[in-house]
C-alpha cells in the first residue's frame, strides 16, 4: 500500500476541514485521494486529489486514472480501497460511504499488478 504521503504532508485537522468544505460546497461530489502503490511499475499520477461525481462507477474512475498516468491500453491497472479491489460496477458514492477515512477523504491506491490478491 502507498505510504499515504497526503496524510503525512497534511495534519488531520486540515484534511478534515478541507473535506468538510468540499462536501459543503459540492454535495454531489466525493473527495478522493489517489496514490500509487509502493514498488509499483506504473507511472506516478500527476495529481492526487480528485472531486468525483457521486454517480460515477469505479470502472469509470479507473478510466480517468489510466488517462492521467498515460497508461497504454495493453497494460493492466488495479485500484484498491483499503487493500481490497472494489467491484468495477460499484458506485463511487457507495465506496465512499463504506470506506471513507476519518478525515472525510476516500483513499485509493493503484498498481500495475494485483498486489494484494484479494477480489
Amino acid at each position: 500500500m502507498a505510504k499515504n504521503s497526503f496524510k503525512l504532508e497534511h495534519p488531520l485537522e486540515r484534511r478534515q476541514a478541507e473535506a468538510a468544505r468540499i462536501r459543503d460546497k459540492y454535495p454531489d461530489r466525493i473527495p478522493v485521494i489517489v496514490e500509487r502503490a509502493e514498488k509499483s511499475d506504473v507511472p506516478e499520477i500527476d495529481k492526487k486529489k480528485y472531486l468525483v461525481p457521486a454517480d460515477l462507477t469505479v470502472g469509470q474512475f479507473v478510466y480517468v486514472v489510466r488517462k492521467r498516468i498515460k497508461l497504454s491500453p495493453e497494460k493492466a491497472i488495479f485500484i484498491f480501497v483499503k487493500n481490497i479491489l472494489p467491484p468495477t460496477a460499484a458506485m463511487m458514492s457507495a465506496i465512499y460511504e463504506e470506506n471513507r477515512d476519518e478525515d472525510g477523504f476516500l483513499y485509493m491506491t493503484y498498481s500495475g499488478e494485483n498486489t494484494f490478491g484479494i477480489f
